[in-house]
């Protein structure tokens, strides 16, 4: 591709961006071409090239003598243009593909679920057949708009060991935890509000966001959680609406939170009117309970989110919100509108799951199992001058650094085409300064042809 040519779309990237996110909204007027081209450091011709091009497909309109304007009528929304543009290799989206579509023979250690064999399938099968020879309403019929209520019951008690006290009518049933995120993104957000994310986090955050049209802004997250010096300057200069974090295990890091750092982003949250989304969709890899902002907050700012894809199923797809009481009205109305009444069967099946005699057991020996597979991950991981920033108390994960020289991006490119799915730093990174940083999953690290593929592959 020509030089100037690129410089045309990255004008025209750019411009669409900021329209997607209503930084421009219709009838707005864009900056002149000799604007365009200062701050782009950029010719006027590439501008004018640019502007033309937007104005020849309806996203621009020109008035003489006056300048360029936003299109009253827009064209759909487009994740792929939103800014900003990065490569394919750390894409969320095109990273979350690759971990759908690749065959059952590629190898997986970027991946951010457990291997088939390694989940409850025995409680799942009993739990089919149990729900198999009840009721025929189960599998036939809209569930109520909060959900199965043995099940937000049980999920209340389990809140408790937590910490979290919550009305089963304060927890509503949803079609996944990614689905409740949404939902209240939906309820809080408007296009243009400002989401604080930590960095790095769970990559799809970022995807979703992308489609509420909202400013995404990340905050380094340490070994004991966000930075908080630098989250009270972000919500001092950004005025937020909500912060979107993992409890107990973070993704990608592995961290914990601590009840001194946790105390102090709750102190900042409250004082700023900042709502929070804490997804704890990893509570069961934990094997000392970390502090909940949930708990601490009494789910009066803070909605606690959660779903069993990484535990029992990612087929049977179930997740939840417990909310601020003022809220699961409207919550409701949301799920309603946008999903109807939701399925039963899932349900149904989770509650069996969850409650079936195994499943205790079955998770005490995960745990093993996860430190068993860290403790033979990690001294495979050195041979290479691959070192974790910190070791993980539990879950899946390892947060590491790659040796110097090596551009994790490039890296997963040239993996990806011998077989081995990997994921990139900054397909985590809102500030996109990750590039030297991988995560693994150890639970799907175990295949030697891994190391020899990266061994092959590091400068």
């Amino acid at each position: 591709m020509k030089i100037g040519s690129t410089r045309i779309e990255m004008v025209i990237a750019d411009v669409k961006a900021k329209i997607a996110t209503v930084i421009y909204m219709p009838g707005t007027r864009l900056p002149s071409v000799r604007a365009a081209a200062k701050n782009h450091s950029f010719s006027p011709s590439t501008v004018v090239e640019a502007y033309e091009r937007l104005q020849a497909d309806g996203i621009i309109y020109s008035r003489p003598g006056a300048g360029f304007y936003v299109a009253e009528s827009t064209p759909p929304l487009s994740l792929a243009d939103i800014a900003p543009k990065l490569d394919r290799a750390v894409d969320p989206l095109w990273v979350s593909r690759q971990s759908l579509e690749t065959s059952d023979n590629a190898l997986k250690p970027g991946c951010g679920w457990l291997p088939p064999d390694w989940l409850y399938e025995e409680g799942m099968r009993r739990g089919l057949r149990s729900v198999a020879k009840g009721s025929a309403s189960v599998m036939s019929e809209y569930a109520t708009p909060l959900g199965l209520l043995e099940l937000r019951q049980l999920l209340t008690r389990r809140m408790v060991g937590l910490g979290i006290n919550a009305e089963p009518s304060q927890v509503m049933l949803t079609e996944s935890g990614t689905q409740a995120i949404d939902l209240i993104c939906r309820f809080l957000l408007t296009p243009g509000d400002t989401v604080v994310v930590d960095d790095p986090c769970y990559f799809n955050f970022h995807a979703l966001l992308k489609a509420h049209r909202v400013k995404v802004v990340g905050v380094p997250y340490t070994s004991t959680g966000p930075d908080v010096d630098v989250f009270a300057a972000v919500l001092d200069e950004h005025k937020p609406r909500l912060y979107i974090t993992n409890a107990a295990i973070h993704n990608p890091t592995g961290a914990t939170l601590s009840p001194a750092t946790a105390y102090k982003v709750l102190q900042l949250a409250q004082s700023a009117g900042l709502y929070i989304i804490e997804d704890d969709i990893f509570a069961d890899f934990e094997v000392t309970p970390a502090t909940r902002l949930a708990a601490l907050d009494g789910l009066s700012q803070v909605f606690y989110i959660g779903s069993f894809s990484k535990t029992l199923s990612a087929s049977l797809r179930c997740g939840y919100i417990a909310a601020p009481t003022a809220w699961v009205e409207s919550l409701l109305d949301l799920k309603i509108a946008t999903g109807f009444g939701g399925g039963q069967l899932a349900a149904a099946v989770v509650l069996s799951a969850l409650t079936d005699s195994g499943y205790r057991k079955h998770m005490n020996a995960m745990h093993l199992r996860l430190a068993k597979a860290r403790s033979q991950t990690l001294p495979r991981l050195a041979k290479l001058g691959i070192a974790p920033c910190l070791l993980p108390q539990a879950g899946m994960f390892l947060w590491c650094q790659l040796p110097d020289g090596n551009n994790a991006a490039e890296l997963a490119n040239a993996c990806l085409a011998k077989g081995v799915l990997l994921a990139p730093g900054n397909v985590f990174s809102q500030a996109q300064n990750a590039e030297n940083f991988m995560r693994f999953n150890v639970a799907q690290a175990s295949d030697a042809r891994i190391y020899e593929v990266l061994a092959e592959s590091l400068d």
